[in-house]
């Protein structure tokens, strides 16, 4: 009966939806960047990438002008989303054309994605607010390295650091051989790069350290966690209203938006690549 009683529910509560609340999907603009500023605080350390030179800033002028082609109602980035009022304020010195006439702006707030892209697109599409939606959660990577080193565990230990060796490799190649902005970005969108990601931060890690042995599905836990976290402020923060949205934060991050999404019915994908290309 309690059966019977919970699935006429569940049928009331579909059948009451409108038909516009029910079909009706929302698109995301997935933008997976590295660090212009280049803090050195992801496990794998890269080159620079120099986004003040004249080409890569002509670049960032030509990316905005795709995306306000895409035309975003909303646009999330990779800022702690309970330090919301200090972006608002940097974003409206930013509208207001003071923003970069502060000499004493450090590299991070001179350089990063946020205020060097975010910022411009948001501007070009009168977009009044940037919302954050970084969550921060522990990463335990140097637990991980312990615990393999302990058990012996050569072949993982081998793994791990032949992917951050191949990937640091990769993308250091890219930048001395002059690579473009674009062309950069596009890389760590590509789908290999956010397989490759993704099983480095779940699969691989999961091996680690002895049977009774936790760290390494404690990192991956506490990874999903933050990405989880930061993928329901944008849930939370849109309506049907937002047909498309952009979001701008590092690749691996948006490697994992990318699972969450493709489990979701209400929400479509857009890749930068559809955008610049068009």
């Amino acid at each position: 009966m309690k059966i019977q009683f919970t699935l006429l529910l569940a049928l009331v509560l579909v059948i009451s939806l409108p038909a516009q609340e029910a079909t009706k999907t929302k698109d995301v603009l997935l933008i997976g960047t590295f660090h212009y500023n280049n803090p050195g605080a992801d496990v794998a350390k890269t080159k620079s990438f120099d986004i003040l030179s004249e080409n890569a800033q002509e670049e960032l002028q030509m990316l905005t002008k795709a995306i306000k082609g895409y035309n975003p109602t909303k646009i999330f980035v990779e800022w702690p989303y309970d330090e919301q009022k200090e972006l608002d304020s940097l974003y409206q010195k930013y509208l207001e054309g003071t923003y970069f006439q502060n000499d004493s702006l450090s590299d991070f707030y001179k350089k990063n994605e946020i205020f060097q892209l975010a910022f411009r697109v948001a501007k070009a599409n009168n977009i009044k607010q940037v919302h954050g939606i970084d969550y921060k959660t522990s990463f335990p990577f140097d637990e991980v390295l312990e615990s393999i080193e302990k058990n012996k565990q050569e072949d993982l230990k081998e793994q791990l650091f032949a992917g951050i060796s191949k990937f640091t490799q990769e993308f250091d190649d890219k930048i001395a051989s002059g690579i473009s902005l674009t062309e950069l970005t596009l890389y760590l969108n590509n789908p290999e790069m956010r397989a490759f990601s993704n099983d480095f931060h779940t699969n691989l890690m999961l091996g680690a350290g002895a049977v009774d042995d936790f760290s390494g599905p404690l990192l991956t836990a506490e990874w999903y966690k933050r990405n989880l976290y930061m993928w329901s402020f944008v849930q939370k923060q849109t309506t049907i209203a937002d047909e498309r949205i952009m979001v701008l934060a590092g690749a691996s991050h948006v490697a994992m938006f990318e699972l969450f999404v493709n489990e979701d019915k209400r929400w479509t994908i857009t890749e930068l690549s559809e955008v610049v290309g068009k």
